[in-house]
């Protein structure tokens, strides 16, 4: 059975996920990203539709996460999702050649950022009545907080 408990979650991992992919993807590596496929000949998606496919996989993630969060601790979930979300990504997309394999020296860090946080969200699977959620920023210290992991940023 679906609850606020399961639900909650998910969402709120999914929405730090698109987040994450959108700041990485859209805003800080962009140009990397134009410029590449500009050296292919090609144009880089970046469209609604391309957005949308984007949220969808950002759930579909989160869904992974919580799914493999069930039998794992936190740190094997993060890294058992980052690699099956990301590394086979990678694998793939660049076997397609589209791939600036530069741009993962910055891709690999803020993709373990991400997917450590989204099972920080999930393996903590936060009440949304809780007073802490009010503000996202104190729930995400919280939630790192009482996992006593400490991030330095």
């Amino acid at each position: 059975m679906m609850t606020k408990k399961t639900i909650f979650p998910i969402l709120l991992a999914t929405i730090w996920i698109a987040a994450s992919e959108f700041v990485r993807n859209e805003v800080l590596l962009k140009s990397y990203w134009i410029d590449h496929y500009a050296k292919l000949g090609l144009v880089f998606p970046s469209k609604a539709v391309n957005g949308a496919l984007w949220g969808v996989w950002s759930l579909l993630f989160a869904v992974a996460i919580f799914i493999i969060s069930r039998r794992f601790t936190l740190l094997q979930t993060a890294g058992l999702c980052w690699f099956v979300g990301f590394v086979f990504m990678w694998v793939v997309i660049g076997n397609l050649g589209v791939l600036p394999f530069g741009l993962l020296a910055f891709a690999i860090p803020l993709s373990l950022l991400e997917s450590f946080v989204a099972a920080v969200l999930i393996k903590n699977r936060p009440d949304p009545g809780h007073p802490v959620l009010r503000n996202s920023a104190p729930a995400l210290v919280a939630s790192l907080t009482n996992q006593r992991v400490f991030l330095y940023l």
